[in-house]
This record gives C-alpha cells, sequence and structure tokens, in this order.
C-alpha cells in the first residue's frame, strides 16, 4: 500500500535554530560547534559528542534531558526516541503534525550532524566478528534518514568535510538553508547510509560465505571525479570501496598527474599480475596496455625482468603501465624512464628511484607498501543492462595445481619452470588468451580473439617482428612453451604453436576432442600438461 502526501509547500530557506550533533568522527566537531553557537543556534547532543563539546567549554544539552530517558544498554538505546525522531521528521507547516509536537512537547531539529560509527575500517581491520557488529550503527542511520526524508525542513551532514560548505551556506544566507543545498544534502545522506548498509550486508555474506544472496548491495566514497571515462564523451567518477588490498586504490601517489580512468583500470591489471610472482623467489615485471600484457618477465632482479618483458615487444609498451613486485630500483628506473610510460606501480621505491622518476614531472609512481593476496577470495562486479553479474575473484594459482603430464614425453625442468610463467600470465589475458614464453619471459602474446587458433598465429607474428626489431634471424618463439587459459577445442591452435616453435604446452584440458588434441601433440614431439583450470577472462 502505498503511503499518499500531503500537499503542504517546500519552504525556499528554513532557519536554523536547533542542531544535533551526534558524531564518532570528531575531526572539526569543536570548531564546528563553537561557530553553529556564534550563530545562535541551540546544540543539543550524546554521548562522547556531547562530552566533547562541552569540556571545550561550550553550552550543549545532553540527548538524555530531550527523551526524558538515560543512555541505556552501553548506548545502544539513546536516539530512538519521539523526543528525536518527531523533531526531525514533522511537517512543521501541517497542522496536525505542529498540534503533535506541541501535545508532546516536541521541538523542531533543524540541522542534524551524524557520521557513523566506524564500520568499514573495523571490518578492514580484521577485528573478532563481535567486535565488527558492535560497531554496526543503529540510530545514526535511523536519524540520517529521517532528517534526508524531511529535508524539506532539515538539513543533514554526513562528513566533517561538509562543515565548511554548511557554515558558509549560513552565513551567505542570514541563517537559513536554501532548499537545493537541503536537497544535495538528504542525496548525499541517503547515499552514505545505503553505503554502510552495503558494507554491512558484505560482511555478512562473507561470514557465511554466500555467494549469491537473495539482496546484494555495493557501495563506494567518490575519491575522485574523472575528467571523462574510457572516452572524452563519457562521465566517471573512482570510488573507493574501504577494501585494504593493496593496489591502484590504496596506493600513495608519489608524483605525476591526476589518474585517468583508463590509467586505474589497466593500473590494477598490471598488479593483479605481477602479484601472480612471489618476490621471495624473483623479481617480475609485467607491462600492460588496454588492460593486456605486452610484456611480463622474472628475473634475479628488478632491471633484468624489466628488459626481458620490454623485449617481448617494444611498440606496444609506450605509452603502458609499468608493475613490479618489488622495490623500484634507481638502475631499472633510468631504463623505464626511457620509454613513455604512464604509470609505475611498485611495492616501494628506492629514493634515488624516486629522485630518477622526478624527472618525469607527468609519470605517476604509486607505491602501495605490498602485494595483493592473489589467492585471498574476493568478489568481482560487471553490469550489464539491467542488473549485475556477480562472481567470486579468480584465485586460482597454478602453483596449486595438480598439473597432470598427458603426452609421451614429459616437460623438462625449464620448461615445466616456464609454462608456470606462461600460465600465470595467461590468467590475466582478455580471453582466447595464447601466451609463448621462453626463460621466464614472454615472448608473444595473442589476446582477445574469436578463435584460439587466431590468437596463437597474433602471438607468434607479433614474437616475429620482435625478433626483426633484434635483428635476430630467428623468431624468439622457437624452443618457448605455450599455455592457453582455455582447452584447445581443437589440435589446429596447438599445431599453430608448434610451428612456431614451441615444445612444452601447458593448457586446463576439458575438451571432447582432448584424446585429439594430445595424439597431435605427441605426433608434434610436444610435452603437455593439463591444469583442470580454466582462466577465461572477458
Amino acid at each position: 500500500m502505498s503511503i499518499v502526501s500531503k500537499a503542504v509547500p517546500v519552504p525556499e530557506k528554513v532557519t536554523v535554530r536547533r542542531a544535533l550533533l551526534s558524531v564518532s568522527d570528531k575531526t572539526g566537531l569543536i570548531d564546528f560547534a563553537r561557530a553553529l553557537i556564534e550563530r545562535g543556534v541551540e546544540l543539543i547532543s550524546t554521548g562522547g559528542t556531547c562530552k566533547a563539546i562541552a569540556e571545550a567549554g561550550l553550552i550543549v544539552t545532553d540527548v538524555s534531558d530531550v527523551t526524558g530517558f538515560p543512555e541505556i544498554m552501553d548506548g545502544r538505546v539513546k536516539t530512538l526516541h519521539p523526543g528525536v525522531h518527531g523533531g526531525l521528521l514533522a511537517i512543521r507547516d501541517d497542522a496536525e503534525h505542529a498540534q503533535a509536537m506541541r501535545d508532546h512537547d516536541i521541538t523542531a531539529i533543524d540541522l542534524l550532524v551524524v557520521n557513523l560509527y566506524p564500520f568499514e575500517e573495523t571490518a578492514a581491520s580484521g577485528a573478532a566478528p563481535e567486535t565488527v557488529i558492535e560497531n554496526i550503527d543503529i540510530g545514526g542511520p535511523a536519524m540520517i534518514r529521517a532528517g534526508a526524508k524531511n529535508h524539506a525542513y532539515v538539513s543533514v551532514v554526513v562528513e566533517p568535510c561538509d562543515y565548511a560548505m554548511v557554515l558558509e551556506t549560513l552565513e551567505a544566507n542570514a541563517g537559513a538553508m536554501p532548499v537545493d543545498v537541503r536537497r544535495k544534502l538528504a542525496a548525499k545522506a541517503f547515499a552514505r547510509t545505503a553505503a554502510y548498509d552495503a558494507a554491512v550486508s558484505n560482511w555478512f555474506t562473507e561470514q557465511l560465505n554466500d555467494a549469491t544472496p537473495d539482496f546484494r548491495a555495493f557501495g563506494g566514497r567518490l575519491a575522485e571525479v574523472m575528467r571523462y571515462g574510457e572516452n572524452p564523451h563519457q562521465q566517471a567518477g573512482f570510488y573507493k570501496t574501504g577494501s585494504t588490498r593493496p593496489g591502484v586504490a590504496t596506493a600513495r601517489q608519489v608524483q605525476g598527474k591526476t589518474l585517468s580512468y583508463n590509467n586505474i583500470n589497466d593500473t590494477d591489471a598490471a598488479f593483479e599480475l605481477v602479484a601472480e610472482f612471489d618476490p621471495t623467489r624473483t623479481a617480475a615485471v609485467a607491462i600492460i596496455k588496454h588492460a593486456n600484457p605486452c610484456g611480463v618477465a622474472e628475473g634475479a632482479t628488478i632491471l633484468e625482468a624489466y628488459a626481458k618483458a620490454l623485449a617481448c615487444d617494444t611498440v606496444s609498451a609506450f605509452g603502458g603501465i609499468v608493475a613490479l613486485n618489488r622495490t623500484l630500483t634507481a638502475d631499472a628506473a633510468t631504463e623505464i624512464v626511457k620509454v613513455f610510460t604512464e604509470v609505475i606501480i611498485a611495492p616501494d621505491a628506492d629514493e634515488d628511484a624516486i629522485a630518477i622518476i622526478a624527472a618525469k614531472k607527468n609519470l605517476r609512481l604509486l607505491l602501495t607498501s605490498g602485494l595483493p593476496d592473489v589467492r585471498a577470495a574476493g568478489t568481482m562486479v560487471k553490469s550489464v543492462a539491467g542488473g549485475l553479474l556477480v562472481q567470486s575473484r579468480d584465485n586460482g594459482v597454478v602453483d596449486d595445481l595438480d598439473l597432470k603430464v598427458v603426452t609421451r614425453r614429459s616437460p623438462t625442468a625449464q620448461e615445466l619452470a616456464d609454462l608456470k610463467v606462461a600460465f600465470r600470465v595467461a590468467k590475466h589475458v582478455k580471453s582466447n588468451a595464447i601466451v609463448y614464453v621462453k626463460d621466464g619471459a614472454t615472448v608473444g602474446v595473442g589476446a582477445g580473439q574469436m578463435s584460439r587458433v587466431d590468437s596463437a598465429r597474433i602471438a607468434a607474428r607479433k614474437a616475429m617482428d620482435a625478433a626483426e626489431a633484434m635483428g635476430l634471424s630467428e623468431p624468439l618463439t622457437k624452443g618457448c612453451v605455450v599455455a592457453s587459459d582455455a582447452f584447445f577445442p581443437f589440435a589446429d591452435g596447438l599445431l599453430s604453436a608448434a610451428e612456431a616453435g614451441a615444445t612444452a604446452v601447458i593448457q586446463p584440458g576439458g575438451s571432447m576432442r582432448d584424446d585429439d588434441v594430445i595424439k597431435a601433440a605427441d605426433e608434434a614431439g610436444l610435452a603437455m600438461v593439463m591444469t583442470g583450470m580454466r582462466h577465461f577472462r572477458h
């Protein structure tokens, strides 16, 4: 049943005479409270907020004196009372509402200042479940929603960063808040509670290990308004979810221009890929262009890994993203800046490297203080018309898989090491994906083709181009290994890889024609292992 609204005109301006302040984050609280008092605003407050204001020597009324009821149950119950919600929800120009306020001694609240218990931060810290649950705010969201619903009369402030704007607005309007400002504040208030509730519900979903709950919500905080999206005619914003996973959203930007939409997308792809390489085992570098790797390599040092990654495709590396799994060193920085690069992302950088990068003022340098855990669970979301596709993160790692040799010949130790590198990379290449690797470095990458054989041929062609650029007479793929992100549906893709020079193959298997593919591999003298795990990436 719908509720019929009353036709009461919305006032253009509402003078702020009474404000309720109840905040978890007390940044700027005292200065804001003092400024309100100086404007003749009566303050009421709760718990620790009230105590902080009073200790600053300011006049404030405890909410318990308004409700006539003490805070109980460790503060869980304090504002859930008609004395508060009546003051927030009353339609002041409605005769029945006005009479109810007089009958029950309810005074209007014109300004509500609330920020919520730090649930997101507490959950992200890994606190015990009982601590996380105790940081679920109940009274705060209830008041915010009440005040925002009644924005015809109430201004709702949910962040300290808006204090200055509120004071400036009051100054410009003789102590009143205009309706357009009240509407904007209401919209932000509802968005804040929506994001908060999404964080709570998703925490419960994770605790229950429920991949498909009946309702799913996602929320984030605007970190940056982008100049545009993927293309100049598209609008875009970057929102942070509060996740502590090391990466582009949590990195410290040491220098460089503001990141673009495409920069953020590609940098995330690059860093997630390079994290597949354990930094305690090897240095690794990934060079990304348009979310696909154009060169990935491991080496004894970051400098060696970068040189090997760059050699795979020096043309595509221009204007790319460089991701490292170890600290950026000065010698590596010296080489990287020789090629036009949009972003460098690494766990850390030494001071000499930072100084070298500083000479390229537009080059962005992001430091993350760590690598993302590739085995960690997580959620990925993609929008479609009228809905959302939600899935768990692809956290399959080749080192954890039971690799099955299916051909007469087993791979050599070097081939097996390279096969693992190739499969790590193929996981992060757009499907259909074919990756050639030799001596711990990609020598050809075929991405995003409609047929797997086309990906194999494109990767081989790029390897020939790279060899010609280096003045070599043989393609880089001679004696390499090859990885496929999914099974070979026919032997043609496998044979194309063999023609390119591959000697060993890694693929998930699972095709109804696996026997034909295995037979073709045996006839070509190839070693082949199957992983049993597919890595489609669309």
